[in-house]
């Protein structure tokens, strides 16, 4: 049996061709938030496809082989009893990489180019030149610095590299770097950050957040960063230390960041994080692909695939991923 989160973000053809797909299983579509009903439907069910993420409910079901969570981020799922049980959990990660992309690009165009001040100068009605208009350099010509290169990452590489930027790439495995990406670094090969933070005029980083990953920016590697670099957090909050940010942002020891994610999450009112100098904070949120949710269905429609078939899974959580924090 296969239990189907009814709030999936499907239409009307993309809920046939799911279940269509799904056939001959017997099939539960239902809400999640009725402890009943799921407890029930857990008594047998194989295959769970959940919008969020999975819960006890989930790693205590009997039969349960496969969790998808149709989302990116899978850190909440990522816990020691997945991997205790050998439940697979698959998620939706490179729906939205396009999208995110174009964020960390949006904050480092900003950034570099001081709209921030001459946006504050347009609110009083100024046509004025601001004093940081003699720093200002164009993308063209300068070295990003992803950390991470996932969907997002790698989709980022391609459009830097678009701005004729250097373009410098960190992440665990060793492999061939992907298209767009000019020396790639890897853990795996005991490699670490300080070359790339060394040279990069804009960071970027798109990790997944982990127990291997948490606070990876910390102030030793501020303090590696030019002081005319900024910092592009689309992760997770705790991927950095934010009092050392903080500091490293009041100091002026880096030139400014990009944060669509804080810690916390809503970031409180009377945080300094929203004062600090050249910052720009967005709420943990990213403009939406038009074509969104189909790239979900066609990646829980492979995978549905690769199970049946007995493959590698796309977008699997693996123990180096777990997250032991909140």
């Amino acid at each position: 049996m296969i239990l189907l989160s009814k709030d999936l973000p499907f239409d009307e053809d993309q809920w046939s061709r799911l279940e269509a797909a799904l056939a001959p299983d017997p099939i539960k579509r239902g809400d999640t938030s009725d402890d009943a009903a799921v407890a029930v439907a857990l008594e047998t069910a194989e295959i769970a496809i959940l919008k969020s993420d999975l819960d006890a409910r989930f790693t205590a079901a009997p039969n349960l082989r496969w969790v998808h969570c149709d989302h990116a981020g899978l850190t909440r799922s990522a816990r020691p009893e997945v991997f205790e049980r050998g439940l697979i959990v698959t998620g939706s990660a490179g729906r939205s990489g396009p999208a995110l992309a174009e964020h960390v690009m949006m904050f480092s165009l900003m950034l570099c180019s001081g709209y921030p001040a001459f946006y504050e100068a347009q609110k009083h009605h100024e046509w004025r030149r601001v004093p940081e208009m003699a720093n200002l350099r164009a993308l063209a010509g300068r070295t990003m610095g992803i950390v991470g290169m996932g969907h997002t990452g790698k989709a980022l590489a391609q459009r830097a590299k678009a701005f004729d930027m250097t373009v410098l790439g960190y992440r665990r495995r060793d492999a061939p770097p992907p298209e767009g990406v000019d020396r790639m670094y890897s853990s795996d090969r005991g490699e670490g950050l300080d070359e790339l933070l060394e040279q990069s005029d804009v960071v970027a980083l798109v990790v997944n957040l982990s127990d291997a990953t948490h606070h990876l920016i910390g102030a030793p590697e501020l303090s590696r960063m030019k002081r005319s670099a900024i910092l592009v957090n689309l992760a997770r909050g705790p991927v950095v230390d934010q009092d050392a940010l903080l500091a490293a942002l009041t100091e002026g020891r880096i030139a400014g960041a990009g944060l669509d994610v804080t810690t916390p999450e809503p970031l409180p009112t009377d945080h300094p994080l929203w004062d600090a100098p050249n910052t720009l904070i967005t709420p943990h949120f990213t403009a939406t692909l038009p074509d969104r949710s189909e790239r979900s269905l066609v990646t829980i429609l492979e995978n549905l695939r690769r199970y049946r078939a007995g493959e590698e899974m796309l977008n699997r959580i693996e123990p180096e991923d777990m997250w032991s924090g909140e």
